[in-house]
């Protein structure tokens, strides 16, 4: 794979993988799979998952503010990622499938554009607006740090909570330099969760879908993926045992199983 690709008005950095193998399934089309990071993430998240999926055509993208896209404008509201999203799909039926924050914008997508999506997969998708979301939540208490303090600040404290105090002091000065410099996009996308209300209505998301959470999962993203999943019409819910929040890295076998099972519900007749 070379280089991305520059997509949309913002320039998105996009990844391509065709797929290397061809299904021998003449009944039905295989529908492109788009994977949508999360907050303080990009699509270098999924390397693991999608090198496991080689049967199917698969696209990543950094978001507005990360990665290769870090020089775009910062989204002022989860509607615009969904435009962003709809600029990578670019028409044609996929299947969307979106780590924590990326679930989010996935489902305001389907129930925007159902005709564009031909199935969903869902890990751990935050609620950051609902009233019962812990005031200690990673977003949260980066957000607690901007008093006083700027954005890159509150990236190093998320940053910090994801991933360890230990493991944050090991990254190189430079990559630790790079995370900070994203935290503008990520406030952006604390404060659209928690000012702008819910970004989609779950029981009308009108697309097969596929709602996945850890074992391990914090209990607020238990209870998130548990409402998810017995709220949006048809869905099933997936444990992947022993994974926390950080599933596509750490558990891409089984992440890549989940992919799968969004893709078999989603399968486009040929």
């Amino acid at each position: 794979m070379n280089g991305p690709r520059r997509v949309g008005p913002h320039q998105l950095a996009v990844y391509d993988h065709p797929a290397e193998t061809t299904s021998t399934d003449t009944a039905t089309r295989t529908p492109r799979v788009v994977f949508v990071h999360g907050s303080m993430d990009r699509a270098a998240a999924f390397l693991k998952v999608v090198r496991r999926l080689p049967e199917l055509d698969r696209v990543r993208y950094d978001r507005r503010g990360y990665g290769r896209s870090a020089t775009a404008r910062v989204a002022d509201s989860l509607a615009e990622q969904v435009a962003d999203l709809l600029s990578v799909v670019d028409g044609e039926r996929s299947v969307l499938i979106g780590h924590s924050l990326g679930g989010v914008i996935a489902l305001a997508t389907a129930e925007r554009r159902p005709e564009l999506v031909a199935a969903l997969g869902v890990f751990e998708a935050p609620m950051g607006w609902a009233p019962w979301w812990p005031d200690n939540s990673a977003g949260r208490d980066a957000m607690a740090a901007l008093s006083g303090s700027g954005p890159e600040d509150a990236a190093e404290v998320f940053m910090r909570r994801m991933i360890g105090d230990d493991r944050w002091e090991q990254l190189p000065p430079s990559t630790r330099a790079a995370r900070r410099a994203e935290g503008p996009a990520l406030v952006g996308e604390i404060r659209a969760l928690r000012d702008d209300g819910a970004p989609y209505v779950a029981d009308r998301v009108a697309v097969p879908a596929v709602v996945a959470r850890g074992s391990r999962a914090a209990p607020h993203h238990v209870r998130a993926s548990d409402e998810l999943a017995s709220s949006v019409s048809g869905a099933e819910l997936v444990i992947i045992d022993g994974a926390g929040h950080g599933a596509p890295t750490s558990h891409p076998d089984d992440f890549a199983a989940f992919v799968r099972r969004a893709v078999a519900r989603g399968m486009i007749p040929a």
